[in-house]
């Protein structure tokens, strides 16, 4: 996986003022949308044959913020964003979203049994997005067998721990719990 410098664009630069309020998830939307309408940004963003690219942003009102390139056939497997909101769409090429529609229990089990029509899948071109609230499970995934895509992700607060999930049918399995040292 390559990493390009973490290199904040000043024109997204956002300062926290004292009378700020926490983001919502259409704050967050809001904001992914004119950052992916930043044609010099996107175009910006190192692309890598083999593996996802990413470059850390500065989000609205103290959110975390990512600009990510995903080669063809590439995804991020089942996970959550544990206690944060957030928000992301695509700039260019399509991307994926699989998701559940299902509450799922925020602590305490390793395995689940789904139910069936707990799964939703949508296609995202260029343009299109959507904003999440908490422990939304899903996995994002581009599907192209010969383009890139790049997209912009906004969450609040800083995610504070992502869980790894691996799915055989309709059986979850929680594989592992990432923290912010783990991907910065």
């Amino acid at each position: 996986m390559s990493v390009p410098s973490p290199s904040p664009s000043p024109s997204l630069s956002s300062s926290v003022s004292p009378a700020a309020s926490a983001p919502t998830q259409a704050d967050l939307l809001d904001f992914v949308r004119r950052t992916a309408a930043d044609a010099e940004l996107i175009a910006s963003l190192p692309l890598d044959p083999e593996g996802r690219t990413w470059v850390r942003l500065r989000g609205p009102d103290g959110s975390e913020a990512w600009l990510i390139g995903w080669p063809p056939g590439t995804g991020t497997g089942w996970h959550d964003h544990a206690d944060s909101v957030g928000a992301f769409l695509t700039a260019s090429g399509e991307l994926t979203e699989n998701s559940l529609t299902a509450r799922l229990p925020t602590d305490g089990w390793k395995t689940l049994e789904l139910t069936e029509g707990v799964d939703r899948v949508r296609r995202l071109p260029a343009g299109q997005g959507r904003a999440f609230g908490h422990h939304h499970v899903h996995e994002v995934l581009n599907e192209s067998h010969d383009r890139h895509a790049i997209s912009v992700h906004a969450y609040y607060p800083p995610l504070p721990r992502i869980r790894r999930y691996s799915r055989t049918g309709q059986v979850l399995r929680l594989e592992q719990v990432e923290r912010p040292e783990d991907w910065q």
